[in-house]
């Protein structure tokens, strides 16, 4: 029985090939039952836009990487596109570490990706409802989602904004205690925008302007987060009403200029507060001297970069805890899949029995003389001998069973009697 991970990703493969690769769900609940039936008895495919990887298990014999490489490319018919060169083949330990790392963020595009945990969950989950993952990588894919919650729990992995729009929003997020009670124009709708508005709508904003000089687009992405598309003409009278103010558009000239800001402001409500303004756009949407405007606070792009550059440092200084973290469940890990093995798990049962026998003739051995003490001992060694001895055969014939059946019981017995639990008994 041997453990195995084929895939390829955005360090290994163009994206021209890993679209081709690309398996939607429904390819997803063709697939996975095709390779069951093949050459291995357990398999999961993990398919996202940056990745897709198979972890499959052979039954009996070392299993052929190649083998599981041909069926990813010949079922999306992708022979002219991808090289054996594109593909990583992972075996056993290396194979369960990649996917604690997947899990963790440390092998996302973007460090401490948290999106990553939820698809590597979706993915099992389609495996396990189609029972195609069984007693190995039920247990190396619960392990996963226990790493990545260690790890979110346990270390900053995850924290802070590592995209200029994610960086808009937690700015924005820092400057209004209550963003839901705050007005948000957003200008532009294209795909900075949208990403954006849908980190403003995650962290609580209501009231979500959405304007583009194309108003079918501002509709579009309004459906889409629960916004109000306005009209770009009346950006001015918007204006005066906003709290925070981002643009995201393509222009070659400012889209906002400090002389209509200067009057959008002349024009506010006294007690409707600053208003601050967030400019991703390159080149920038805003004219700096906005900035000298009377309670007015302006943040460009370059701004925007040093949060993300910031917090991309502290990921990285993270990611050594991280590591620490894989590395103790992935001995954790081996430890168990070891201990799957008959003759460990006879000699943890035996050891089990015996320190029980012992230690209750301890105790009530001063009710009995010394020569009916020597009796109590051999009878209990009997008596324990007698009631092992049909599990303990059983465990070393594997009750002529398959592999799987067999690593099922040993699996069984170590969790009725606690054997995993150690110093816990």
């Amino acid at each position: 029985m041997d453990l195995l991970c084929v895939g390829l990703n955005h360090r290994t493969a163009p994206v021209d090939v890993r679209e081709k690769l690309c398996f939607s769900r429904e390819e997803l609940r063709e697939a996975l039952p095709a390779l069951r039936s093949g050459a291995f008895s357990e398999c999961v495919l993990v398919s996202t836009c940056n990745r897709t990887e198979a972890y499959a298990v052979s039954p009996s014999g070392e299993p052929r990487p190649e083998r599981l490489r041909d069926f990813l490319v010949d079922f999306k018919g992708a022979r002219q596109a991808a090289r054996p060169g594109h593909f990583y083949a992972l075996r056993s330990g290396e194979a369960a570490k990649h996917l604690f790392e997947l899990a963790s963020g440390l092998d996302s595009m973007v460090l401490g990706d948290v999106q990553i945990l939820g698809q590597v969950k979706d993915a099992f989950s389609l495996a396990a409802e189609l029972s195609t993952s069984g007693l190995l990588l039920n247990r190396l894919f619960q392990t996963a989602f226990h790493v990545g919650k260690r790890s979110r729990a346990e270390t900053g992995i995850g924290e802070g904004a590592v995209s200029v729009s994610f960086a808009a929003a937690e700015l924005a997020a820092k400057i209004f205690e209550r963003l839901d009670q705050k007005r948000v124009l957003l200008i532009g709708a294209g795909e900075t925008g949208e990403l954006t508005g849908r980190h403003l709508a995650g962290r609580g904003v209501r009231d979500l302007l959405i304007t583009n000089r194309t108003r079918g687009k501002a509709e579009e992405v309004a459906g889409k987060l629960g916004g109000t598309a306005v009209d770009f003409d009346a950006l001015h009278t918007h204006l005066r009403r906003a709290d925070i103010v981002i643009s995201s558009v393509s222009a070659p000239d400012y889209v906002l200029r400090a002389e209509d800001v200067r009057r959008a402001m002349g024009e506010r409500e006294r007690d409707r507060g600053p208003l601050f303004l967030i400019d991703i756009g390159v080149p920038r949407n805003i004219d700096p001297l906005a900035d000298e405007v009377g309670n007015v606070f302006l943040h460009d792009i370059d701004a925007l970069q040093r949060i993300v550059d910031q917090n991309l440092d502290k990921r990285t200084r993270e990611a050594a805890k991280v590591r620490t973290i894989v590395e103790e469940e992935l001995a954790a890990f081996t430890r168990w899949h070891l201990s799957l093995a008959a003759g460990p798990t006879i000699r943890e049962l035996t050891e089990l029995f015996e320190e029980i026998r012992r230690s209750e003739v301890e105790k009530h051995a001063g009710r009995f003389g010394e020569r009916d003490r020597e009796l109590l001992d051999v009878v209990t060694r009997r008596v324990l001998g007698r009631i092992l001895h049909a599990p303990i055969t059983g465990l070393k014939n594997g009750g002529n069973g398959t592999d799987e059946e067999t690593l099922a019981k040993i699996s069984a017995v170590r969790t009725l009697f606690g054997l995993d639990r150690g110093g816990e008994r």
